[in-house]
């Protein structure tokens, strides 16, 4: 009896072990892409300016959109503040970036619930076009991606005087930088 009890014990712990070391891997993989997508959206896409008012792609927003489904609200809200900080500290922006990423990492647990099928997610799948396709994939991050646009435009201009001018930021802003996370959907993220 006493050896079921510790053989069981054995193995649980075996089990939990795997699924430490599992989660590990999964959280050192995002901590890579977030120093990948910081260092390249400050070292390259704050230097592609496209027009005389100021439309550069926000690429790094990508980490907020595939993180898995699984990620907790608060490490969700967590990766958004620091990611957007560490953005801010280059671009001498005074938070505008951190708080338009923190407002989608709390916006997107309400947006995947939105465009939820009946089965659900895959437990093991994260948003991408290759788990759910194009066009739900472009939905989902097409939505997050404006929202974010508007988010930081809005904040960083902090007035409405010239609103029509800001939703034109807002608009190119967010088609850019919806057109390089398409891209590297197809050449980076895959199954």
């Amino acid at each position: 009896m006493g050896f079921k009890t510790n053989s069981s014990y054995i193995w649980h712990s075996i089990y939990t072990f795997q699924q430490t070391a599992l989660t590990l891997n999964i959280l050192l993989k995002y901590i890579g892409i977030f120093a990948l997508l910081a260092l390249l959206q400050v070292l390259v896409f704050n230097n592609i300016i496209l027009t005389e008012f100021g439309i550069t792609p926000f690429f790094y927003i990508l980490l907020i959109i595939i993180l898995p489904f699984e990620t907790s609200n608060w490490s969700l809200l967590l990766f958004a503040f620091f990611l957007g900080l560490f953005v801010d500290m280059f671009e001498d922006t005074g938070g505008v970036h951190a708080a338009a990423t923190v407002f989608i990492a709390f916006l997107r647990p309400f947006i995947l619930n939105v465009f939820q099928g009946r089965e659900g997610y895959s437990p093991e799948s994260s948003p991408g076009i290759f788990w759910y396709g194009f066009a739900w994939f472009f939905k989902y991050a097409f939505i997050l991606t404006i929202v974010h646009s508007f988010i930081y435009f809005i904040v960083l201009e902090f007035s409405f005087n010239n609103f029509f001018l800001t939703l034109f930021k807002v608009f190119f802003t967010g088609v850019f930088t919806i057109l390089l996370i398409i891209i590297s959907q197809y050449l980076v993220f895959r199954k």
